[in-house]
Parts: structure tokens; sequence; C-alpha cells
């Protein structure tokens, strides 16, 4: 049970990491979820101190996930259309990878422009605020990642540590 519970555990933090980029996962989230299960087996000793504090910081990325783009966007002076631009320009970056790993960085800018343009903005306050969307995107985008990130390197940690005790067949 103790291998099952670990390799789903290493599953959600793959998918937590995923997460990071895209915007229909709850990256950190997920990745505390492999983080507990870990912490659910058997070979390795319960800290809900450990698991209180990083479920807090994944929470408080997931929030601050919706805040920064528009606090970029509003910077720049742009609209809500402009941080929904960006989301969509991003989702078809994922879906429709034209520009391959560039595509990741030129599709939510088109999108963001685009939404700014529908707002009604002139070309010049729409370029402004889709960079400042883009801005605030991108910081999210880095801020969920190393969260993801770190708590795989957590997970793996501490597997290494157990090792002997989870793999003990």
């Amino acid at each position: 049970m103790d291998i099952l519970l670990v390799v789903l555990g290493f599953i959600f933090m793959l998918v937590g990491i995923a997460g990071s980029f895209l915007p229909i996962l709850p990256g950190p989230p997920l990745s505390w979820i492999g983080l507990l299960l870990l912490y659910l087996t058997k070979a390795i000793p319960n800290d809900w101190w450990f698991l209180g504090v990083t479920l807090a910081v994944a929470l408080i990325v997931f929030a601050l996930d919706y805040i920064i783009p528009a606090m970029g966007t509003k910077r720049f002076g742009g609209s809500k259309k402009g941080v929904i631009g960006t989301t969509l320009g991003l989702v078809v970056a994922i879906v429709f990878p034209v520009f391959g790993p560039f595509g990741i960085i030129i599709w939510p800018f088109l999108g963001a422009f685009i939404g700014e343009m529908i707002n009604k903005a002139d070309s010049k306050i729409a370029v402004k605020a889709a960079f400042g969307s883009f801005l605030g995107f991108l910081a999210g985008t880095f801020i969920k990642f190393i969260v993801a990130i770190v708590y795989l390197g957590f997970f793996l940690w501490t597997v290494w540590d157990y090792k002997a005790i989870i793999f003990s067949f």
C-alpha cells in the first residue's frame, strides 16, 4: 500500500507541475496532495506541522494566481478583458502549439492585446495593458512553478530518506 501511495503522490507532483502552466489545474494544491499522500504511508512519520505550512503556502499561491495578473493589468491601465485574453491565449498556446515553445509567450500577450482591443482601448493603451497582464501572468506562473518544484524536492528528499522502509519487500 505504501508503494501505491508513493506512486500516486509522485503522479500528483507531476500533475501539480503541469498545473503551474495550465490554467485549468491548481498546480501547488495538487502538488500538496502528493505530499499528503506521501505522509499517509506507514513508512513515513506524520509531520502535521510541515503539512500545515505547505498547505498554507499552496493556498496562498493559489489565491495570488488570481490576484497577480489583475494587479499587473491594473498597474498598466488594463481591464478584466485583458486578463481573460491572457488566459485564453495560454489555452491556445497549449492546444495549438503553432509557435512552438515561444507560443507560451506570444499567445498570452496576443490574447491580452485582443482583450483590450475588445474593451475599446486604443492600440497604445492596449499594448501597455497587454504587457502588464502578460507580466502578471508570467509572475504568477513562475511562483506556482517554483512552489511545485520545491514540493517535488521535498517529496523526493523524503522518499530518498525512507527508501529502505518504503521499498522493503
